[in-house]
Formats: C-alpha cells, structure tokens, sequence
C-alpha cells in the first residue's frame, strides 16, 4: 500500500475515534492491536493487512467499501 492511502485510512480511523470519543487505549484493547502500533497506523507510518483495517473498521463502525487501496 503506498503512504498516500496509508495516511488517508490513519485519517479517517483518528477522525472515527475522535467523534466516538475514544482513546487510542480504547481502540487498541478493542481490535487486540499494541497501542504503540495503532499510533503508528494513525499516523500513516506502517503498512497494515487488510485483515488488520477491516478490524478496525468494524470496530469504528466504517464502510469497508472506503478503503482506499
């Protein structure tokens, strides 16, 4: 996956959580994904499987059908 849709998947899931009020803590213990690591997704730095979006997708209550790919 190239950085622009690493950094637009980061974007939609910080502005997800942020408008349902959740941590980064809570996201992370809700998908079973280190804390460290979904910063890191937030921010566009790491290259995630498409199993690990469609977690947190769900988790987010978000489209699959709006991942960039």
């Amino acid at each position: 996956m190239n950085n622009k849709n690493l950094k637009i998947i980061g974007e939609r899931l910080k502005a997800a959580r942020e408008k349902q009020k959740l941590t980064q803590v809570d996201v992370a213990n809700g998908t079973g994904i280190a804390v460290n690591y979904y910063a890191m997704v937030e921010r566009g730095e790491t290259n995630l499987t498409y199993d690990k979006i469609n977690k947190l997708y769900k988790f987010l209550k978000l489209k699959n059908t709006d991942i960039p790919l």
